[in-house]
């Protein structure tokens, strides 16, 4: 999978999977612009360049200025990469218990921002002959839930919905779009797990693998899908979960 001077954004760069994906591909000589809320974490000094965008992907005024700064940069764009996400434990829960203004925050961050980088980086694909974009989402957005979070599983099932439609409107443009739905992840987003060893035994025991995901599986199936060697996929979505959503 060769990445070599290709120029790529990132959203949610500020850490965990959105960081491990950047650096990933900083290491295999893509440039990439790094977007996140959150300060300039440590990140690879190449071989490809990279610049740090900090602010509110939310605002489509800094989202733009991000996508065509970086793409003015380098002559071009190739891909995308939304990672950008939060999951609000106790704030968000049913639709019926909610505060609803938290609703429209979830779904700004997890969704919205996704539309937002998606509009601004097709031109820019559209120039460059085509691209490739990898939109979260999370297995979440398969089922339900006893111990909801409304905002978070909607907003996730919308990106799965909004990346078939990419695929398809821009797929004579030569422009994919694909979606992953990663299971339990070791992530800053599940920090609650470096306190509390036992529940992070008994998920990594309920994986038929027998462990909870790294970032690194997360960005190995990313580039999969962003290298030509995906040239004929697109307008699906890639579980990335151990094994729990093939379990009876």
């Amino acid at each position: 999978m060769s990445f070599k001077g290709k120029v790529a954004i990132v959203a949610g760069a500020g850490g965990g999977m959105g960081l491990q994906i950047a650096s990933d591909l900083i290491r295999e000589g893509a440039h990439v612009g790094l977007v996140d809320i959150k300060d300039k974490p440590s990140v690879p000094d190449g071989p490809g360049q990279h610049r740090y965008f900090k602010g509110d992907v939310t605002n489509e005024a800094f989202v733009k200025a991000s996508v065509d700064e970086m793409a003015a940069a380098h002559g071009r764009l190739d891909y995308l990469v939304n990672t950008t996400g939060v999951l609000w434990f106790g704030r968000d829960k049913s639709c019926t218990d909610m505060d609803m203004s938290v609703w429209d925050q979830v779904l700004a961050i997890n969704l919205k921002s996704f539309a937002m980088t998606v509009k601004y980086a097709v031109p820019h694909m559209k120039k460059a002959g085509g691209g490739a974009m990898v939109h979260f989402a999370s297995t979440d957005a398969l089922r339900g839930d006893d111990r909801p979070q409304d905002a978070y599983g909607a907003s996730k099932a919308a990106v799965v919905r909004l990346s078939k439609s990419i695929a398809i409107q821009f797929a004579r443009d030569g422009i994919r779009s694909n979606s992953i739905l990663p299971g339990p992840v070791h992530t800053p987003m599940q920090a609650r797990w470096d306190n509390n060893p036992d529940a992070h035994k008994a998920i990594s025991n309920f994986v038929p693998i027998g462990r909870v995901g790294k970032v690194e599986d997360m960005a190995n199936a990313c580039l999969f899908l962003l290298s030509d060697k995906a040239s004929y996929i697109t307008g699906t979505e890639l579980i990335v979960d151990g094994g729990i959503t093939a379990r009876p």
